[in-house]
């Protein structure tokens, strides 16, 4: 099983399309804020996609959470922006919130910057940002959840 992980579009749905139409395979999409708005577009455009979506700290209004969690092929996934656990200072809070409540896999954004680290049994990955990269290239995380264990990547455009 194959989820597609998107942050910080601000605005620019077209790389938030490429993004999906580049990963036909992941059914499951996580967006981790910065803009909301981007993400609904799709709902509509990929209706046999299932959208998991939190609010960033640009996402006045928003009605989306700021961290949940999903269970997707047997594994604990949490999932947040970051902005409020601090993530471009460290990555402990996040970390200690996932195993927490228990999650195999930590999902956030915030920073602009993609990052796969793995820590205490726990996968926490950072699909950078899909339009406004700060060091580097405009990116999205794809992570295969299988039998044998968790893959995560993190993908150009």
């Amino acid at each position: 099983m194959r989820i597609l992980v998107i942050s910080d579009s601000h605005r620019d749905i077209g790389a938030v399309e490429k993004a999906v139409l580049a990963q036909p395979e992941a059914k499951d999409i996580f967006f981790l804020g910065d803009l909301t708005a981007d993400i609904e577009n799709l709902k509509d455009t990929f209706p046999d996609r299932t959208i998991h979506a939190v609010c960033g700290n640009c996402d006045f209004f928003s009605d989306y959470p700021t961290c949940d969690i999903a269970n997707i092929g047997g594994r604990k996934i949490l999932y947040t922006h970051g902005h409020n656990l601090c993530v471009k200072y460290t990555t402990s809070i996040l970390l200690d919130k996932a195993k927490e409540e228990g999650c195999d896999i930590a999902l956030y954004g915030h920073t602009h910057i993609s990052s796969i680290l793995y820590e205490d049994g726990v996968y926490m990955v950072n699909p950078g940002s899909c339009a406004q990269a700060r060091g580097g290239r405009n990116s999205y995380a794809v992570i295969d959840i299988t039998p044998s264990g968790i893959m995560p990547i993190i993908v150009e455009l």
